[in-house]
């Protein structure tokens, strides 16, 4: 009965795949208006189509009412553009300089429902359209990063094409055998599916064996092979204190912990940063070194009419200050209704929504993934 209904609704998530992404399923990014080009190139509109009258840049398709439209790839090729008479480096290309280290971010809860995949996601996406060369890695079984970016778990990786393939005991593979390009320039992905819960159950059996060696170095180690192709890798981890996530824990420079201001998952968050502690003082025993970069917990699904929500707020406000990020996620129908399609936010069209709803949750996602930005850029002392 469970596999019946496990194919049924696989083969209706397919169909649904194929009818929204057709001719192949494969998904693409939509193309930005001129004004959501400027804000994220950080120019004023009036420049943009300077650029564009005096034919320098990538030609914008023009509407008509003659409104210009950017695609994901243009917005790219003039941040190329742009760079080349910036008043300092960086200005338009943001990533890594000489000396700077590849930041890796864990974003890790123990409870599911904390608003983990989602924030993955849009910071994800957020960083790639803003200039960094991101590379996203679903660490969760459940996948729903991987969906989310166009890739069916159950049709797309029946041989293979996970993390698990790069940290498997025997015969691990190059990991740039399972990174894959996405439909947004500079986000390259590698998916997950339940596939991955095998490393849970083959490092006990490679402990015991003795030749699991430091076995929470190897997403380290993984990495360490790409190292120069990326600014920022983004680590959906899974909602449980195994060994993926000890591994993730290893090889994280930054850590952002989701939490939804309710009391009962303030209580599990208590816990699972007790587990942590005690597991990272384990592996630090044993010769690694868990110091990272920055931490800092994030507030989802904040309702900010919500009074006992702000007590929440105010209490963790209180007892951890700046480690809270400034800026919340807020609840919305937007971010939620845009899962429906399997898309984030910032791939749909702002016609979708009525525009009050629309704004009110691009810009509370626009200023949480921009204050980790922040974080980044100062972690790289600048």
């Amino acid at each position: 009965m469970i596999r019946q209904h496990s194919e049924l609704l696989a083969a209706q998530l397919h169909s649904q795949r194929e009818s929204l992404f057709p001719p192949d399923a494969s998904k693409t990014m939509r193309k930005f208006t001129s004004g959501e080009a400027a804000a994220l190139l950080g120019v004023n509109d009036s420049y943009l189509r300077k650029l564009h009258l005096d034919g320098k840049g990538p030609s914008p398709e023009v509407s008509s009412g003659n409104r210009r439209h950017y695609s994901a790839e243009d917005i790219h090729n003039l941040r190329i553009l742009l760079e080349k008479t910036a008043r300092k480096p960086g200005d338009y290309l943001p990533g890594r300089r000489a000396g700077d280290h590849l930041q890796i971010i864990g974003v890790m809860n123990f409870k599911g429902g904390s608003g983990k995949t989602t924030s993955s996601a849009h910071l994800a996406q957020r960083l790639a359209l803003k200039g960094y060369r991101v590379l996203a890695i679903d660490l969760d079984p459940q996948a729903s990063l991987t969906a989310l970016h166009g890739v069916q778990p159950e049709f797309d990786l029946r041989d293979g094409g996970t993390l698990y393939d790069a940290i498997r005991y025997e015969d691990p593979v190059p990991i740039a055998e399972v990174i894959r390009k996405t439909y947004i320039p500079n986000l390259d992905l590698i998916p997950g599916n339940l596939e991955l819960m095998e490393f849970e159950h083959e490092t006990p059996r490679a402990l015991s064996r003795g030749n699991a060696g430091l076995f929470f170095f190897r997403v380290k180690e993984a990495l360490a092979q790409v190292d120069d192709r990326y600014d920022v890798v983004v680590i959906d981890c899974p909602p449980q204190l195994g060994f993926l996530t000890m591994s993730a824990l290893s090889a994280a420079t930054g850590v952002l912990v989701t939490i939804h201001p309710e009391m009962l998952d303030v209580m599990s968050m208590s816990q699972f940063l007790r587990m942590t502690a005690d597991l990272m003082d384990v592996i630090a025993d044993s010769g690694a070194d868990m110091s990272h970069d920055w931490m800092r917990y994030l507030l989802t699904r904040y309702e900010p009419t919500d009074a006992p929500q702000n007590r929440i707020v105010a209490f963790l406000r209180t007892m951890y200050g700046d480690k809270v990020l400034n800026a919340p996620m807020l609840k919305s129908t937007a971010i939620s209704d845009a899962g429906l399609t399997k898309q984030t936010l910032y791939e749909v069209e702002r016609s979708a929504f009525t525009r009050t709803t629309y704004d009110r949750a691009i810009e509370s996602l626009n200023a949480v993934n921009d204050e980790i930005a922040q974080l980044i850029q100062k972690t790289w002392g600048r």
